[in-house]
């Protein structure tokens, strides 16, 4: 909050980047954001990334950090080229959604880290994505349906909870649940709110598996492939 008590872009999970363009290089790279003492997060730009490379932005679940659960959609950001941006929440336990009932520290991290990596990379910041698994799903629902004029997609692996003060844009939504999930089963969570998505006017792609609180690699994969597959089919189209 301001000191008059009003509210400030971040407390309502709003970003102040805007993709217009980046200015580095795609060198493989597998390194620390190099923003923060301690919790800081993670950049990984694999070896077959090209000029102008696909950007995912992915949140960890719970307890974790960008390093540890990167390996969600390592795979993946090989096979595609995708740069990832795994920044670590602010506190240890999870995101501030979650610790203090808002929005407010993390916001305004993820925006130090966009604009910190757009100019250390050579990124298609039209082809820039926000997702996680659990809690870190979650919050890039969250944080991705806030900021649809920055995220055109969403991809969410087994999310718990869905918050937006203020809906901007519609981003499209990719999001996988196993349906043996006993830590956020999938009656309570994710077929919860899809049909609330669709109905709200989202283009929602759901994916079920046979499984529990994980992300298969094979979903993984598909999710970006979903991705980048119409990210690239809209801008081949006149």
């Amino acid at each position: 909050m301001t000191a008059m008590g009003s509210p400030t872009p971040y407390d309502v999970g709003r970003l102040s980047f805007r993709p217009t363009g980046s200015f580095g290089t795609t060198t493989a790279r597998h390194e620390p954001l190099g923003l923060a003492e301690g919790r800081d997060g993670v950049l990984y730009v694999p070896d077959t990334a090209g000029r102008g490379a696909p950007l995912l932005v992915f949140l960890h679940g719970a307890t974790g950090s960008g390093r540890a659960h990167l390996r969600a959609v390592l795979g993946a950001a090989d096979r595609y080229g995708v740069i990832l941006v795994a920044p670590d929440a602010r506190s240890e336990a999870t995101w501030d959604l979650l610790v203090q009932g808002g929005f407010g520290p993390d916001v305004a991290f993820v925006d130090e880290a966009l604009a910190s990596v757009v100019e250390r990379v050579d990124a298609d910041v039209g082809r820039l994505a926000v997702g996680g698994v659990s809690d870190g799903a979650s919050y890039a629902l969250s944080l991705g349906l806030a900021n649809g004029d920055v995220f055109s997609a969403v991809i969410a692996f087994s999310p718990g909870f869905l918050v937006v003060p203020e809906p901007v844009g519609r981003p499209r939504l990719f999001l996988s649940h196993g349906t043996e999930d006993r830590i956020l089963p999938i009656d309570l969570c994710s077929r919860a709110f899809v049909p609330s998505l669709r109905g709200a006017g989202y283009d929602v792609a759901f994916e079920e598996f046979e499984g529990g609180h994980t992300v298969p690699p094979a979903v993984a994969d598909r999710a970006v492939s979903w991705w980048l597959g119409e990210a690239s089919a809209r801008a081949a189209r006149p």
